[in-house]
């Protein structure tokens, strides 16, 4: 239950409503721009995601959680951790069918949507694995986090706050991560190939954020 300090207009429910499913939630992220922060860094709540219609990876991860609350589950997300030379990746977790799928806010063709097929959080985020790769092909995905839940949050009324919420990643990277390669199995990897590496360059939104990239 949300605190009865933190309310959601009409036209939030009546979109909460319309999003009763984690497709559902997905689409409508997939709707809205990619937050380029072209102004500075942002943290907006699911509030502020809705008004600018536009969400970098844990914006949406937080507006897709608070939906998943809204129907009933806990908000959950999750912190990938790359390398320190590429960038990290959060998404939201829930669960039907006793398996564990994701929401997820990007820019590129890659680390998307996560149908709920899979028996663990670990499974979960291994399912990233040979996509997470940097523009030279070097595979860099290396923690995951446990799922998160963003009550711990409830006192900055991160649903609809109107400030950024930069306390939430800081604290997201924070937690306990856990490693899925040893030092042997990163000497071993082998490096995305060039198709998927022109694959990976596939963007959904150009840099202005105004129209979808060709």
């Amino acid at each position: 239950m949300v605190d009865s300090m933190e309310k959601y207009t009409h036209q939030e429910i009546k979109l909460f409503k319309r999003l009763n499913s984690p497709k559902k939630i997905q689409d409508y992220l997939d709707a809205l721009k990619i937050n380029f922060e072209q102004k500075g860094d942002t943290c907006y709540s699911p509030r502020v995601v809705i008004k600018k219609r536009t969400a970098h990876c844990m914006e949406g991860a937080m507006l897709s959680a608070a939906v998943l609350e809204f129907h009933g589950a806990e908000p959950l997300v999750m912190d990938l951790r790359s390398e320190d030379h590429d960038f990290d990746h959060v998404v939201a977790v829930f669960k039907q069918f006793g398996c564990f799928g994701a929401i997820s806010k990007t820019n590129h063709a890659v680390l998307r949507y996560r149908e709920p097929v899979y028996k663990s959080v670990r499974e979960l985020a291994m399912s990233y694995f040979h996509e997470y790769f940097d523009d030279k092909g070097r595979k860099t995905l290396r923690e995951y986090s446990r799922a998160f839940n963003l009550k711990h949050f409830n006192s900055l009324n991160w649903r609809t706050s109107e400030k950024n919420l930069f306390k939430i990643p800081d604290y997201l990277d924070e937690i306990k991560h856990y490693k899925i390669l040893t030092s042997r199995q990163v000497r071993n990897l082998r490096k995305a190939d060039a198709i998927e590496i022109k694959a990976g360059e596939l963007m959904e939104y150009n840099r202005s954020g105004k129209e979808k990239a060709k």
